[in-house]
């Protein structure tokens, strides 16, 4: 699993490195923020130290999500886009922090997540590998997250992947099937690759975003 957490973080910086400063400032699919933010979350995610991440919870309440939100918006701020994805390059293989607490397979899913949600935001194709993306979506149907629960939005359902192969769940449970990139996406609680998936389990899996 280490060796494709490292093989998609290297195709992710081949991707971040062609884009644009139009298209750092432009909207990703998460909400409020900008590409930039999502790349400025990613680098952080890597080197932030936990007695940070807990004092700005504290001042938040206990809030992770705000507390999250403060420190991206505010790294984003400080660091342009060059330094941003210099930060990543130099932290992805030996994390510090809370990026060292995270076990390997719900790193993967994070860093292709986020990776998906300037992608797809941009209208790219995020060329993820065979084997990363299922890989991802097997850790989303089969391992509890408790920021992004994927495994209790594919309950009931047969996924398949239709570019990779990649299926889980009985057959004879309404079925939903599309790329790995939009199951990936939709799983992960973004609505914009919806339009891409098809079959009579969608509406039960869009209940659920």
């Amino acid at each position: 699993m280490r060796d494709l957490v490292r093989r998609q973080d290297e195709h992710f910086l081949a991707f971040a490195s062609s884009l644009t400063d139009d298209e750092w400032a432009a909207p990703s699919l998460c909400a409020g923020w900008t590409n930039k933010d999502v790349l400025s979350h990613l680098a952080l995610g890597l080197q932030v130290s936990n007695t940070r991440l807990l004092t700005e919870m504290a001042r938040q309440r206990g809030s992770f999500d705000t507390a999250n939100d403060i420190l991206t918006r505010t790294h984003t701020q400080r660091h342009g886009a060059a330094e941003l994805i210099g930060q990543f390059d130099r932290g992805h293989d030996s994390p510090r922090g809370v990026g060292r607490l995270l076990p390997a397979p719900l790193l993967l899913g994070d860093h292709t997540v986020h990776h998906l949600d300037i992608a797809l935001a941009l209208g790219r194709s995020a060329n993820l590998a065979p084997e990363v993306a299922n890989a991802v979506l097997h850790v989303e149907t089969t391992i509890p997250n408790p920021f992004v629960p994927a495994r209790t939005r594919s309950r009931n359902l047969h996924l398949t992947a239709t570019d990779t192969g990649w299926s889980t769940g009985p057959a004879g449970r309404p079925q939903v099937s599309g790329p790995a990139d939009a199951l990936i996406s939709v799983l992960a609680g973004r609505g914009h690759a919806r339009g891409r998936l098809a079959g009579p389990g969608l509406p039960m899996l869009a209940a659920r975003l």
